[in-house]
C-alpha cells in the first residue's frame, strides 16, 4: 500500500513541477522582447499567416502582432479548399504592407496568451484587418469585442452578400458560418 502513495506523490510532484515550468515559460514569453507602443510607426518584417505578422521597430527588433478582430484560414499547402484563402490573405498583406510604414494601435489588452501584441495596423491610414474582411479573406473574430467590431461585421456581411473571397466557395463559406456560430456562442 505504501508503494501506491509513493507513486501518487511522485506523479503529483512531477505535475506541479511541470505546471510551474509552463507558467515561468509563459511569463518569459509575455515579458520578453522589445516593447511595442501605441501609435508606433513600424515596417513589415514578414507575414506569419493571414492574421499574424512580424513588424520591425526603428531599433531593428521584431515584434509579433496578432491583427485585432480577425481570423484567417490556415495558409497550408494541403488539399483543404480553405487553405487557398489563407494563402491569399498572406499575399494580400504582403502586397499592401511591404515597403510601407505601418501605424500601430494597440488593443486595451496589449498581448494575447502567446505573447503577441494585439493591434490594429494601418497602412496609408487604411485598417489592414478590415481590408482583409472586406475582400473576404478573413472572418471577424467576435469572441473578444473590439471598438470597430460593428464596422467589421458590416463589411463581412457585404463580402458575404457579394460572394467575395471565401464567401464565393460554398464549402468554405459553410465552414466559415460554423466558425461564426461557434464564436457567437463563446462571446461574453
Amino acid at each position: 500500500m505504501s508503494l501506491f502513495w509513493v507513486v501518487v506523490f511522485v506523479l503529483l510532484s512531477a505535475s506541479g513541477w511541470f505546471a510551474l515550468g509552463v507558467r515561468r515559460q509563459r511569463q518569459q514569453i509575455t515579458q520578453a522582447g522589445p516593447a511595442l507602443t501605441n501609435g508606433a510607426i513600424v515596417s513589415l518584417a514578414s507575414v506569419v499567416d493571414g492574421d499574424t505578422v512580424l513588424v520591425r521597430l526603428d531599433s531593428g527588433d521584431t515584434v509579433s502582432v496578432r491583427l485585432l478582430g480577425i481570423k484567417a484560414f490556415a495558409s497550408g499547402q494541403g488539399k483543404d479548399p480553405s487553405d487557398r484563402f489563407g494563402r491569399e490573405a498572406v499575399t494580400a498583406i504582403e502586397r499592401k504592407a511591404s515597403g510601407k510604414l505601418l501605424r500601430v494601435v494597440l488593443h486595451s489588452t496589449p498581448k494575447d496568451k502567446y505573447g503577441r501584441a494585439l493591434a490594429t495596423l494601418y497602412v496609408d491610414e487604411e485598417d489592414l484587418g478590415l481590408e482583409l474582411v472586406r475582400r473576404g479573406l478573413a472572418l471577424v473574430y467576435t469572441v473578444y469585442p473590439f471598438q470597430a467590431m460593428d464596422l467589421y461585421l458590416q463589411e463581412q456581411q457585404s463580402a458575404r452578400g457579394e460572394r467575395r473571397g471565401l464567401w464565393s466557395e460554398p464549402s468554405v463559406a459553410g465552414r466559415a458560418d460554423l466558425l461564426v456560430r461557434e464564436w457567437r456562442a463563446e462571446a461574453p
